[in-house]
């Protein structure tokens, strides 16, 4: 995992996903900074948590008086709603203040903590394949999957707007992680068939988001 810290005022915190399996963590100190937080192609962002506040009295202390520091328990940490606009997402920026966030304690020099994971993101128009991958030694696991359209320009190409007008007949499908969780690559062909049709005469696509875990670490079929 990687911590990013910044002790200094209006400074920009960025990360950068490296890999579909890693887990990051970011700290982003208080007085109206930003966290931008980003993902490489084929990658979005998934939020697991988030902290505001003050859990130890190292972190972002750079130069701050001791009164500021010392309420090392003073967090609001159920703030994972609030970065529910960035899942999904390849990039997203949040401003770590107390109008964001509200003041959990007043006095205390806070910051904001993220844990955010970016897993591989898959988009698969209507009659083709989706093919899901991983490396060596490691087995697909399936964080969700949608069939359906969302928007008017995914899959587009070439299609009539009467196709395409349908911008909310997504449905969530358990077809793929019964299909694809536990193998290291996993093939399915998009269509009406192997997913049902949530919207007649709209061309459809199929949305999948996946991460590849180690086959030591954890056996997707027989998870406890």
């Amino acid at each position: 995992s990687l911590t990013l810290r910044f002790p200094s005022c209006f400074s920009v915190l960025a990360a950068t996903c490296l890999l579909a399996s890693s887990g990051k963590s970011l700290f982003l100190c208080f007085s109206f900074n930003s966290m931008n937080t980003s993902s490489d192609d084929g990658h979005v962002i998934a939020v697991h948590w988030a902290n505001y506040g003050r859990r130890d009295t190292t972190t972002c202390s750079y130069q701050r008086p001791e009164c500021e520091i010392q309420n090392a328990r003073s967090s609001a940490d159920s703030l994972i709603v609030r970065f529910h606009s960035c899942n999904g997402k390849r990039s997203c920026i949040i401003e770590a203040s107390n109008s964001v966030f509200g003041d959990p304690c007043p006095g205390t020099y806070k910051y904001l903590e993220v844990a955010y994971d970016c897993p591989f993101h898959s988009i698969t128009c209507e009659h083709s394949y989706a093919n899901l991958h991983c490396d060596e030694g490691h087995v697909i696991v399936v964080l969700s999957a949608e069939y359906g359209r969302d928007d008017s320009t995914t899959c587009s190409y070439k299609r009539p707007p009467a196709q395409l007008s349908n911008t909310q007949c997504s449905i969530p499908t358990s077809k793929v992680a019964e299909s694809c969780n536990g193998r290291n690559s996993c093939s399915i062909k998009v269509r009406n068939s192997m997913f049902g049709d949530p919207c007649p005469g709209t061309y459809k696509y199929l949305e999948v988001v996946y991460t590849c875990e180690s086959k030591c670490l954890k056996d997707p079929l027989n998870d406890s």
